[in-house]
């Protein structure tokens, strides 16, 4: 398997048709543990749209992977990049189960930063976090993120329009120069 990075116990890399058993299973496994948070793509068709979504040029995705055993551990997006003087984003992430809490996430969140703030050419990422989702805040914060806000009603999910807090973090943060691409 090729990765984009390793660091850890974890490794990234593009999601690709073929994943889709996996991919799918793991989002149903979890689907307890993602709720209300999230929605993970369910079903073929969802892992689908999913593939599309990402493969827009203002989106992209990642798969974190353990690197033991390749399997998938979580998925990392990146959604409405803007280049120009922005040069941002907007970051979501979930770990599957059972490898939430054993450090897969953070460390491929963290590889995923690295990788768009190096090979993208971003200079800032935007991690909107609904209050009660813990385990998020953590990994935002042990991340290097700062907390700049909070949005009410901000984003509709699991059927309903969710209050969330604005964390952010900016290439300098993680020791990454800033040239302009």
């Amino acid at each position: 398997m090729r990765y984009l990075r390793t660091g850890g116990p974890a490794a990234i890399r593009r999601p690709r048709p073929t994943d889709v058993e996996e991919f799918v299973a793991a989002a149903r496994r979890s689907r307890d543990l993602h709720h209300p948070w999230l929605v993970a793509p369910g079903s073929p068709e969802e892992y689908d749209s999913y593939l599309a979504r990402i493969r827009r040029r203002d989106s992209a995705g990642y798969l974190i992977c353990d690197r033991a055993t390749g399997a998938i551990a979580g998925y990392v997006n990146i959604s409405g990049i803007v280049l120009g003087a922005l040069r941002g984003g907007y970051l979501g992430y979930a770990a599957f189960a059972p490898y939430s809490g054993t450090g897969h996430a953070s460390a491929g969140i963290a590889l995923v930063i690295d990788h768009a703030f190096t090979a993208v050419g971003l200079h800032r990422l935007e991690a909107n976090i609904q209050p009660g989702n813990e385990p998020s805040r953590r990994v935002a914060r042990k991340l290097g993120f700062r907390l700049e806000g909070f949005s009410p009603d901000y984003l509709f999910i699991d059927g309903a329009w969710r209050d969330h807090e604005r964390w952010a973090i900016t290439a300098p943060d993680r020791g990454v120069g800033d040239t302009i691409m």
